[in-house]
């Protein structure tokens, strides 16, 4: 258990790529729909299309379908604000190097995934965390914001899907406007939560805060880690990004953005509500699956994102994933999303729900079997 105790979550997902009962990655990796797969039969054209154009047209089109799908109408592109990554840890990694040239202290949301503080601590930045329940609950701590340069949130969070309400994005805003301070947002499960659809642009640009925000299509369609991360800032960020940026990348795929754009471009014709309704179903299986097992309970009654938590009771997490592991069903324990106090997740495990039905139904079948011997 000490050798477990010691991975970090990529590390527990890299253990489960080649199961087929792999709950453990928060990425898409449900079969396609029948529009998407007629997507995928026209990547030669894709290519061939998106080869002849500039490549600035294609990224501009791909952002512009992809932020007014979830609703971020005020999001500016165009106005070399907006930088197209790899991936969503590749944007951040670049946040991360060029925050640090500038400050030392960053209030991180606690819990969430722990490659953000791995990545935040990687380029020397201090950590304090902040809270899940200060966050939403009004006005953060002035000594908080006094010690730190920046304020780094999920939303929906990674694992517990809460969302920062327009209300509360607004306040918060203005507080880092008042003490100088960046805010930056992580919205890489925004696609599954229309309570997160709001324009989030209009209230960051209209609060007058400085500003960074982490988009991600990676978790919304099964597209084979073809994916985008888009690094977007307030017009003056006081943050060296785009040198950094030009340190890393050149830029990103032509191919891959016009994947998105059509991505964006299905989902926006019915596609999106179609996966909600997908996940929402998944949710209830695992629900059900899990019911009447003592001391066994769902922390998030209100997520929407594609995973669940399951607290179970007085069951260490790692063992549980040990004896998983012997069915060859993965899932993810979360002590390491609680990355200021691991402790406060020794009794959880993450499932993913973006998912074959069929997989998630034979991998809680076995989970629950686990939990009833224990």
């Amino acid at each position: 258990m000490q050798e477990l105790q010691a991975i970090n979550l990529t590390e527990f997902e890299c253990l489960a790529l080649n199961s087929p009962l792999n709950l453990a990655d928060g990425h898409a990796r449900q079969a396609l729909t029948a529009s998407q797969a007629r997507i995928i039969d026209d990547l030669p054209n894709l290519f061939a299309k998106a080869a002849a154009r500039a490549p600035e047209e294609v990224e501009l089109d791909a952002c512009r379908a992809y932020l007014g799908l979830l609703g971020q109408h005020s999001h500016p592109v165009g106005e070399s604000r907006v930088f197209a990554c790899y991936s969503s840890s590749v944007a951040m990694e670049i946040f991360a190097r060029a925050l640090a040239q500038k400050g030392d202290a960053v209030a991180l949301i606690h819990p969430t995934f722990d490659n953000i503080p791995d990545i935040l601590r990687g380029v020397g930045l201090n950590l304090l965390p902040l809270e899940e329940d200060v966050l939403h609950g009004g006005d953060l701590p002035r000594a908080l914001l006094d010690a730190v340069s920046c304020v780094f949130v999920t939303t929906p969070n990674n694992p517990t899907g809460r969302v920062v309400t327009e209300e509360r994005l607004r306040a918060l805003a203005a507080q880092c406007a008042e003490h100088d301070v960046v805010l930056t947002l992580d919205t890489s499960f925004r696609g599954f939560d229309t309570r997160a659809h709001f324009d989030h642009y209009r209230v960051l640009e209209d609060s007058g805060c400085r500003w960074v925000v982490i988009e991600d299509t990676g978790k919304l369609w099964p597209t084979l880690e073809l994916k985008i991360g888009w690094l977007v800032t307030s017009a003056e960020p006081g943050l060296p990004v785009a040198k950094v940026y030009s340190d890393i990348l050149l830029g990103a795929s032509p191919l891959v953005l016009a994947l998105v754009q059509r991505f964006a471009e299905d989902a926006a014709d019915g596609g999106l509500p179609d996966l909600h309704r997908f996940i929402a179903g998944n949710r209830v299986l695992v629900r059900r699956s899990l019911a009447g097992l003592p001391d066994v309970d769902f922390p998030d009654p209100g997520s929407r994102a594609s995973v669940e938590r399951v607290r179970l009771g007085r069951r260490s997490s790692l063992e549980v994933w040990s004896a998983l592991r012997e069915h060859n069903v993965y899932m993810l324990p979360c002590q390491k999303f609680h990355w200021a106090d691991p402790s406060e997740g020794d009794h959880m495990l993450r499932v993913a729900l973006a998912r074959p039905a069929a997989s998630l139904d034979e991998a809680t079948r076995a989970l629950r079997l686990v939990l009833s011997s224990r």
